[in-house]
């Protein structure tokens, strides 16, 4: 089993999403095998809380925006961790120190990795 296009398409919303407020260390995982209701987790990094919750409002507004429902947020008080389950995706954004103390990359290393394709980065010309 692989992710469905529709968990593609979101993953794809979500991580540009997260890179326009400077989300770090994007990752999706096809965790379609594993985890039969789920297609997808996408994994990002924020420098601190703040950025953290910044990073979290932006992907669910652009998923929102998109006609996704959000079944479940978790974690947005203290945006450690904060997680947002949209069915088909999962989406972890992590304050640096959680992101390396809970290693979801090891616990997920048997499953493919989704290619993410962001914009390039303005040139500061």
């Amino acid at each position: 089993m692989t992710a469905s296009a529709n968990g593609i398409e979101m993953a794809r919303i979500a991580a540009i999403a997260a890179d326009s407020k400077s989300g770090e260390d994007l990752v999706a995982l096809d965790v379609s095998e594993p985890l039969p209701l789920v297609d997808i987790f996408l994994l990002v990094t924020g420098r601190n809380e703040r950025n953290v919750a910044a990073i979290a409002d932006e992907v669910e507004e652009k998923l929102l925006e998109a006609g996704h429902k959000r079944l479940r947020r978790e974690g947005r008080q203290e945006s450690r961790w904060v997680l947002l389950d949209f069915g088909d995706l999962v989406v972890h954004v992590f304050h640096e120190q959680e992101r390396v103390y809970y290693g979801l990359e090891r616990l997920w290393k048997d499953c493919p990795v989704v290619p993410l394709e962001l914009p390039a980065p303005a040139s500061a010309d």
